[in-house]
């Protein structure tokens, strides 16, 4: 539910309520004594939380990118895995 923060128009009384977006506006300071009409104000909003065991840029990719690197990585290991490994050449025999 959001908060919003308000001011008296009279006593200058700045408070904060929470209320769902469909809420109509409060009108009335909730100061005792003070009769005066409060103004909503503009809020900065909240800050960004993350939760989780890590977030990195590589999580939120676009689909073409992904593509792009799975073939990218695809390419690299059939290059790898195609070229045999050179074979161990014998010693040789030692001249007596």
């Amino acid at each position: 539910m959001p908060t919003y923060d308000y001011e008296c128009q009279t006593c200058g009384h700045k408070f904060e309520a929470k209320q769902s977006m469909k809420d109509p506006h409060l009108t009335d300071c909730p100061k005792e004594g003070c009769p005066g009409p409060v103004k909503r104000l503009i809020g900065l909003g909240s800050g960004f939380i993350f939760k989780g065991n890590g977030f990195y840029i590589t999580d939120y990719r676009s689909d073409s990118y992904k593509a792009a690197a799975k073939k990218d990585s695809e390419s690299a290991s059939a290059s790898t895995s195609s070229t045999p490994a050179p074979a161990a050449t014998p010693p040789a025999p030692a001249k007596t």
